[in-house]
């Protein structure tokens, strides 16, 4: 999805854009996509037992996977929007920042985080991770990148431009800018000490999109909700042509990766 443009090595200081999704939880967690099943089963597979913990939890949509492959899961989330329809959809979920959360001694298998550790201090963040997790216990740390053709990323550049001319971006970002997540994660796991060397599990996917799907999803990325109203409706406008142009629907192709790591014993 085309995305405004933020740093990676600072992203977890944009507040105002990580508590923003909440605006429409429902909406959020309608057009979000889903992680490959085969991802999450190997991801509870690979743990020493079912207790799950799911930071930045959202509305719970990886939450819910994990659930349906077996494991029992409480959520933290930031956003308390957010956290009640979480919890409206079964999960239960806690309302705080990871890094200032009190986990009063509880210690679980997994500690996940689906499109949502960039929004963590990632020192802080892994020190709390290796506070709460079991020795042998697994941290899965989950991205999904999404892609299409260079017309129609062009395209939607170019509606960026033209709506918002200050502001650089509006493509789609490529596994190669989003790695700068990857690596920022990797870093903060080395430095906060306590794990073992990271691994990069990917997976592939590809799906048909059509213009009223890819409208919904646009409004959900980061950012975007912090716009005026008559910006975001300009922007909206220009992709639903885009794609218009397009023949109404394009083959989104997307990338899942999980950097993921044990405790050390």
């Amino acid at each position: 999805m085309p995305t405004l443009p933020w740093r990676a090595a600072d992203s977890h200081h944009a507040r105002d854009v990580a508590e923003s999704f909440g605006t429409d939880a429902e909406r959020y967690d309608r057009a979000r996509p889903r992680y490959p099943e085969a991802l999450i089963e190997r991801i509870a597979a690979a743990s020493p037992g079912p207790d799950l913990l799911s930071v930045g939890s959202g509305t719970g949509i990886d939450a819910r996977q994990f659930q349906a492959a077996g494991c029992r899961v409480l959520g933290v989330e930031a956003d308390a929007r957010m956290a009640a329809f979480a919890r409206g959809t079964g999960v239960e979920t806690e309302v705080a920042r990871f890094e200032d959360w009190d986990h009063a001694g509880r210690v679980f298998d997994v500690v996940a985080a689906g499109m949502a550790w960039h929004w963590v201090d990632p020192v802080a963040g892994a020190r709390k991770a290796a506070q709460v997790l079991r020795p042998g216990g697994r941290l899965a740390l989950m991205w999904y990148v999404t892609d299409t053709s260079a017309d129609l990323k062009e395209a939607f550049a170019a509606v960026y431009r033209r709506v918002l001319p200050d502001l650089p971006g509006g493509t789609m970002p490529g596994l190669a800018a989003y790695s700068a997540f990857f690596t920022k994660a990797e870093d903060g796991l080395r430095e906060a000490g306590g794990f073992g060397a990271p691994e990069r599990w990917r997976y592939d996917w590809s799906r048909t999109c059509t213009r009223d799907e890819y409208l919904d999803a646009v409004q959900t990325s980061g950012g975007h909700a912090t716009l005026p109203p008559e910006k975001l409706a300009a922007l909206l406008s220009g992709i639903g042509d885009a794609v218009d142009a397009a023949g109404g629907s394009f083959t989104m192709e997307s990338a899942t990766v999980a950097v993921t790591t044990t405790r050390d014993a």
